[in-house]
């Protein structure tokens, strides 16, 4: 069934969207990541611009990260003060990451720094998710390692308590873990959880408990915030395409949700590095093969 999406400019085939947001959202509810890393790169796959790919996969991590972080809220697993710092940071850098967008479409070169960014990201990611689900595969029965230990950066300045996480450290910590996160969502369309998790375990040194959802509640208002920006300054978000996304997405989440006591961690880890590994080829692969048309008709209005 083809419909047509009137940012994109393009007509799609509606079903295949709806089984790409079901697949991303399974995934989401299987490992409890957003899907935005994976999102952004398979609507490129079918055609979709970058931009537009990216400006809209960030309605399917607003979508992801809603359910989840109201089920941490109820359990009270949400450091509220720490997440609003980690949201201060991350207004900040969505802002920045918006004007180097918008700097990026100017000069012509938003597409190729998207591809290119997401064969690096997704690749190293990928290799390092592969090696982790490996070594705990390995080293599981063996007693575990303390995740942190006091360095410099803990000695810096204008230290808050935050009770929740029983953590006593510089606001400037998790001021510059928002900003960097809330610039890779605004150019590349993530939420960011893959990396703010670790990063809130093993630099800030949080409990794991509240992790996750002091995560969610920085990546949902940062991924609001980008959508809406985009929306005024870019014109990029297809509301059409993100509605068949967010379908899909709350739909696959829930059964994966469902399976994930299922299967051992360290497997769930080995899929998603696989999945990732072999999309960051297919993305490289589409900027170095040689296109079918060399050069394509763009029609500009008057004047």
């Amino acid at each position: 069934m083809q419909i047509y999406l009137p940012i994109a400019e393009l007509s799609i085939d509606a079903i295949a969207i709806l089984l790409m947001g079901l697949g991303v959202g399974f995934l989401s509810g299987l490992v409890g990541v957003g899907g935005g890393f994976l999102m952004t790169p398979l609507l490129m796959f079918v055609g979709v611009p970058p931009p537009v790919a990216v400006a809209t996969g960030a309605n399917q991590v607003v979508a992801a990260s809603v359910s989840g972080l109201l089920a941490h809220w109820r359990r009270g697993t949400v450091d509220v003060r720490m997440g609003g710092v980690l949201l201060i940071g991350g207004l900040a850098g969505s802002g920045v990451g918006i004007l180097i967008f918008r700097w990026l479409q100017a000069i012509g070169q938003i597409d190729l720094v998207i591809g290119v960014s997401y064969v690096l990201f997704l690749g190293v990611i990928g290799v390092l998710m592969g090696i982790e689900s490996v070594r705990s595969l390995l080293v599981r029965n063996q007693p575990a390692k303390k995740r942190h230990q006091h360095n410099w950066m803990h000695g810096l300045p204008f230290k808050l308590r935050f009770r929740k996480s029983k953590l006593y450290i510089s606001a400037l910590l998790p001021l510059a873990l928002g900003a960097g996160v809330g610039v890779l969502t605004a150019i590349l369309g993530v939420g960011g959880g893959f990396i703010m998790i670790p990063a809130m375990i093993y630099i800030l040194g949080m409990p794991t408990l509240v992790v996750v959802g002091t995560s969610l509640f920085q990546i949902l208002f940062v991924s609001m915030n980008v959508t809406i920006m985009h929306a005024v300054t870019t014109e990029a978000v297809d509301l059409v395409l993100a509605a068949i996304l967010v379908i899909g997405s709350v739909i696959g989440a829930q059964v994966g949700s469902r399976l994930t006591t299922k299967l051992r961690g360290e497997h769930l880890r080995g899929l998603l590095a696989a999945v990732v590994v072999l999309t960051a080829i297919k993305i490289g692969a589409d900027l170095v093969i040689r296109p079918d048309e060399l050069f394509s008709a763009v029609v500009v209005g008057p004047g």
